[in-house]
C-alpha cells in the first residue's frame, strides 16, 4: 500500500478561498447586486433564470435578449448580452437542450471575473443560478460542501 505525503498539500493551497455549497454573488452586468447561487462542481456550465429569450442582431452582431425574472423588475424589462455560442447542454434531468450561451461579469465576496453562463428556465429550481466548474476553475477557490455563505456579500469595486 503506498502512502500519500500530503505535507506540501496544504501549503500549496495556501491563498485559496473556501467557498460554501451556495454563496451570494452578483451580476453587476445585470443590476443584480444579490442573488443566491448554488455551487455546482457537478455541473460543467453554469445556469441562470432567464425567459423570453430572442436572438437579433446590434450592429451585426448576434445578440440575445432576455427576462430574468426577479422581485421589483417589471416583464417587460429585457436585458441583452452579446452571444458567444449556442451549445448542447445536459439539463438537471440528463437530457440535452440547445442553450445560449453569453458571458457576464461575477462577484462572489471581494473578488470578481468574468464567467460564461447558459440561458435557462429554471423557474422549477430552486436556485435562479447555479455555477459550475468552468466558472470557479483557475480562481483559487475550494468548495466545502457542508457549509453556506462562507465568502460574504459581494462587494462591488467602485471605479476610480
Amino acid at each position: 500500500m503506498t502512502v500519500r505525503d500530503d505535507t506540501n498539500t496544504h501549503s500549496a493551497y495556501s491563498d485559496w478561498s473556501i467557498i460554501g455549497w451556495q454563496e451570494h454573488i452578483a451580476l453587476p452586468d445585470f443590476d443584480i447586486d444579490t442573488i443566491k447561487a448554488k455551487i455546482d462542481t457537478g455541473a460543467r456550465t453554469s445556469a441562470l433564470h432567464a425567459v423570453d429569450l430572442k436572438q437579433e442582431d446590434v450592429d451585426g452582431v448576434p445578440h440575445i435578449s432576455f427576462h430574468i425574472p426577479r422581485s421589483g423588475v417589471p416583464r417587460t424589462h429585457r436585458d441583452r448580452a452579446p452571444l458567444v455560442d449556442k451549445r448542447d447542454i445536459k439539463n438537471t434531468s440528463g437530457v440535452v437542450e440547445s442553450r445560449y450561451v453569453i458571458e457576464t461579469l461575477l462577484l462572489i465576496g471581494k473578488r470578481k471575473w468574468r464567467i460564461e453562463v447558459s440561458l435557462a428556465d429554471r423557474e422549477e429550481m430552486v436556485f435562479d443560478i447555479i455555477l459550475g466548474r468552468t466558472a470557479i476553475r483557475r480562481h483559487k477557490l475550494m468548495v466545502a460542501p457542508g457549509k453556506s455563505f462562507l465568502i460574504g456579500q459581494p462587494v462591488a469595486r467602485r471605479p476610480k
